[in-house]
């Protein structure tokens, strides 16, 4: 009965951490335009895994030229990141503590960078955004953005539209 009782508990622990609900309900990190060739682009990543790209330019190639800004853009795109990207994800965005940091991180003197914007939707409904540019911010939030665009980079896109 003794190891009866304590199987059952050792279970239902178990079962406690494997259906351990996220606290984000999506994460978007959106960047725009710079005067060059940046990528162009805004990825949602939802609680499931589910990630959607919304690729305006040179998200795909490298390099670019003045004729490649009359091409339309590049599309949309779905993901399902893996379990491994994800739980980096998490910890990476837990790590950044996004509810204590600054609304802006812009630095008006350089004109010439993205302009970044991080979303982050709590499982309660709550949302925080976070305005950035190149210029000094927090290393948390850099490293947090930094894993997106290498996520980004390393999942095989099916395009939607």
């Amino acid at each position: 009965m003794k190891y009866l009782f304590t199987l059952m508990v050792f279970l239902g622990l178990m079962s406690c951490n494997s259906s351990q609900v996220s606290k984000y309900s999506a994460i978007e990190y959106e960047v725009g335009p710079c005067f060059g060739f940046c990528p162009t682009f805004k990825i949602t990543i939802d609680s499931n895994r589910n990630a959607i790209l919304e690729a305006e330019r040179f998200n795909f190639t490298k390099g670019g030229s003045k004729d490649d800004f009359n091409k339309p853009r590049e599309g949309t795109f779905k993901a399902t990141l893996s379990p491994e990207d994800y739980k980096k994800l998490l910890v990476a965005t837990d790590a950044a503590n996004i509810k204590t940091l600054n609304a802006s991180y812009i630095d008006k003197q350089i004109m010439d960078a993205s302009k970044v914007n991080l979303r982050v939707t709590f499982a309660d409904g709550t949302k925080r955004d976070i305005a950035m540019s190149a210029g000094e911010k927090p290393q948390t939030l850099t490293d947090l953005t930094t894993l997106i665009d290498e996520i980004k980079q390393n999942q095989k896109w099916e395009k939607v539209k």
